[in-house]
């Protein structure tokens, strides 16, 4: 009898909560979200991450917050897709992106980190490029910041007035990808930027 596929999401984000609140952790606020509406409890430590499992839509999926700093988040992930046998082609990251502005989804099904370091960390420990990711933007055209204290700051004020919409937003399109596929969620959500206050 074949085994049932199993799709591991994975939120990054840096533990602890001086870090809660921050840019950086738009995939930790997302996998949350999932975890609460599905009623999947993210408690169970193993790996060095947090783990549950459950379903969403009918599809038996793993919800996984590493909880080593954002770019140590590649070994526990490996640890876990390896103890489940999971492809790469069946893993989701959910992350922040730099390069994109605030409201803007972009659902992508292999390539490069962008510079992300947590993705970095994913593709080094994976040995594998080839997994989906919903990067999420946290702004744009910065300037005369550093970009290590830009991500780990916290929202500003129009930007949590909005917060709640684009966690929703990347909920649905994980959603999307688990149950209609990554093809489908791409032509639903890339390039239709969140309208906001």
């Amino acid at each position: 009898m074949p085994q049932k596929k199993v799709f591991l999401v994975v939120g990054l984000g840096n533990p602890g909560k001086t870090y809660a609140a921050t840019r950086h952790n738009f995939g930790f606020m997302v996998l949350d979200k999932l975890a609460d509406s599905f009623s999947i409890p993210v408690g169970k430590r193993k790996f060095n991450a947090l783990l549950g499992r459950g379903l969403i839509e009918g599809v038996d999926v793993i919800l996984t917050k590493p909880i080593g700093f954002m770019n140590r988040s590649g070994q526990p992930v490996h640890k876990i897709k390896e103890y489940f046998n999971i492809s790469c082609k069946d893993i989701l990251v959910i992350h922040d992106d730099i390069d994109l502005a605030f409201g803007t989804l972009r659902i992508k099904q292999k390539g490069g980190s962008g510079g992300h370091n947590g993705v970095e960390s994913l593709i080094e420990f994976l040995g594998s490029n080839d997994f989906s990711r919903i990067r999420i933007g946290i702004g744009s055209s910065i300037k005369d910041i550093d970009v290590t204290d830009y991500v780990l700051s916290e929202f500003s004020y129009n930007e949590k007035k909005n917060l709640d919409e684009v966690i929703t937003k990347a909920q649905d399109a994980t959603i999307t990808i688990l149950c209609k596929g990554i093809k489908y969620a791409m032509n639903c959500f890339n390039n239709k930027k969140i309208i906001l206050d």
